[in-house]
């Protein structure tokens, strides 16, 4: 197990602070070869590597002058970690105390259908806004590339960097500025003045960026839209008598054999309507029963005689009885708790349109490695934080036990006393003040103070944003029944023009049949006219 950890442990921290910022800058650069997106990568991380330099050359000076202590190669290893450790356990009880409130109050305010419509509303309208912003931008880059590509004829050497650049142009964009080019034409004869690669390197950059934003605005926004229409629906269908769930756009439905024999109308109905409010909220309740306990455990995990923390207090009730499976289980359950909490954060952070997660595949590749990196700092902080709040850190409980394998590997943080006496147990109180500070949304009220819009159930700026956004969805609604109803009288009239084709054909074919007994008796009739003067004669 030591083996496997350090294994872990080192690819992991390799990853996060090196290869990986070494590949976000790579992915974001606009050059247009390998060795370009090198170079680039190298001098925009030349000051983040110093940084992180300077941090740890401070600490290993000061534990160099340390008359105490004499640097080894595994002390130096455990100062590499607990500087590592530091840094990630302060982002932890930050990204902690935003998701231990706000995972259960979502669940709650997810069963309130009137309060998910007005937040809808709400999105719908900053969206289009955003929307609206991408594809401005959009044209504005475009027409920068229809320049400089009529400027840049086919023989011209930056010509290829072009190409590269209109390949990641939207299709009607290329179309259009490919039926503007000349065949061929000398730029040598012309006094023109050419950009130059360095440009056409910022503008390759800029054009990855808008025609990413534009596809992620397009398709969040009719996701949105769905979202919207939905909960519209289920609000109309709540005073339903019949207990059958309609939709408003039935042909927008997936249709299936799961929605043709199981999730029918009334199962539908039953769920939206009337059983999954109420199992949200008992999720939020039972989420909420786990947040305060790990809020209680966090400040009282250093405390051995009387055990206080609670997960400690189960974890030793089931070593007493030798119950393996018990303590694998609420193991389990409390590392994925403290994960969700963790990482759900990370997926609500948005830093302006810098680092954004967006579902869908949305997302960028600077966006993706960024919360990659994020999961390499967090994660060995936060295992060490679970086996401090169940006493199994000996040099927080400062218990004479047999160590984990993980916390071998640590060097038990015993080397910088001051940060695991100190730090490692008291900066985890901070928990409480950050989990009011979620609860009475003291950030969402700032920023809405500086000026960026968030939700807010009293703000007048929010209820002017949900009056647009309502009419935002109505209109879109409007459009979509147009739609809905052209296609109903396409499918109608290719029906009815089917029966039309099918009566046409029958009515040839009865025509044809008794054509064709006419035809039969008039041959039958003239045969027995030329028989009868021979009968005649024969009688």
């Amino acid at each position: 197990m030591p083996v496997f950890w350090r294994v872990v442990y080192w690819t992991s921290q390799c990853l996060t602070w090196l290869l990986l910022p070494f590949m976000q800058s790579y992915a974001r650069s606009g050059g247009f070869s390998i060795t370009g997106k090198i170079k680039t990568a190298l001098i925009e991380n030349a000051i983040y590597y110093g940084t992180y330099l300077l941090i740890f050359g401070s600490l290993l000076i000061y534990v160099a002058v340390h008359p105490e202590w004499h640097l080894s190669w595994y002390e130096l290893q455990t100062i590499g970690i607990t500087a590592a450790n530091t840094w990630g356990l302060f982002l932890l009880v930050l990204l902690l105390g935003y998701g231990l409130v706000e995972i259960p109050r979502s669940y709650w305010n997810a069963s309130r259908h009137g309060h998910l419509l007005m937040k809808t509303y709400f999105k719908a309208s900053k969206l289009m806004t955003e929307k609206a912003d991408a594809e401005e931008n959009l044209e504005d880059v475009m027409e920068e590339v229809r320049k400089v590509s009529e400027s840049i004829k086919y023989n011209h050497p930056l010509r290829k960097c072009i190409d590269t650049i209109l390949r990641k142009c939207p299709v009607d964009y290329q179309e259009k500025m490919g039926r503007n080019m000349d065949d061929y034409e000398d730029f040598d004869d012309k006094q023109n003045t050419y950009p130059t690669e360095k440009s056409l390197v910022k503008l390759h950059k800029q054009v990855i960026y808008v025609v990413q934003r534009h596809n992620r605005t397009r398709v969040q926004w009719q996701i949105l839209l769905q979202q919207a229409i939905h909960l519209e629906d289920v609000a109309k269908n709540e005073t339903s008598l019949s207990h059958q769930f309609v939709h408003s756009f039935p042909l927008c439905e997936p249709a299936g054999w799961f929605r043709r024999y199981i999730y029918t109308p009334t199962v539908e109905w039953y769920w939206e309507c009337l059983l999954k409010p109420w199992f949200y909220r008992l999720l939020s309740v039972v989420l909420t029963l786990f947040s305060v306990a790990v809020v209680w455990s966090e400040c009282t995990f250093f405390s051995t005689r009387p055990v206080l923390s609670l997960f400690a207090v189960f974890i030793q009730l089931a070593e007493r009885d030798y119950n393996y499976l018990y303590i694998e289980m609420a193991c389990f359950i409390t590392i994925f708790f403290l994960c969700t909490c963790v990482y759900s954060t990370v997926f609500r952070i948005r830093v302006f349109n810098y680092y954004y997660l967006a579902s869908h595949h949305q997302t960028d590749a600077y966006s993706l490695q960024f919360s990659g990196m994020l999961f390499c700092r967090l994660t060995p902080p936060l295992c060490l934080n679970f086996l401090g709040l169940i006493h199994m850190d000996s040099a927080i409980s400062h218990q004479q036990k047999l160590q984990t394998a993980y916390t071998s590997i640590m060097g038990s943080m015993r080397v910088l006393s001051f940060i695991a006496n100190g730090f490692y147990i008291y900066y985890p109180m901070l928990i409480v003040i950050l989990c009011i500070a979620t609860y009475f949304s003291l950030g969402t009220r700032c920023l809405n103070l500086l000026g960026f819009q968030q939700f807010m159930d009293d703000s007048e700026m929010t209820s002017d944003l949900i009056d647009e956004g309502k009419e935002l969805i109505r209109r879109e609604r409007r459009k979509r029944q147009r739609m809905e109803d052209g296609e109903n009288r396409r499918r109608r009239a290719l029906h009815s023009s089917c029966w039309t084709s099918l009566g046409v054909h029958v009515g040839l074919f009865i025509s044809w049949f008794f054509e064709i007994r006419r035809q039969s008796l008039k041959r039958s009739l003239y045969i027995n006219s030329l028989h009868l003067p021979l009968r005649a004669a024969v009688i």
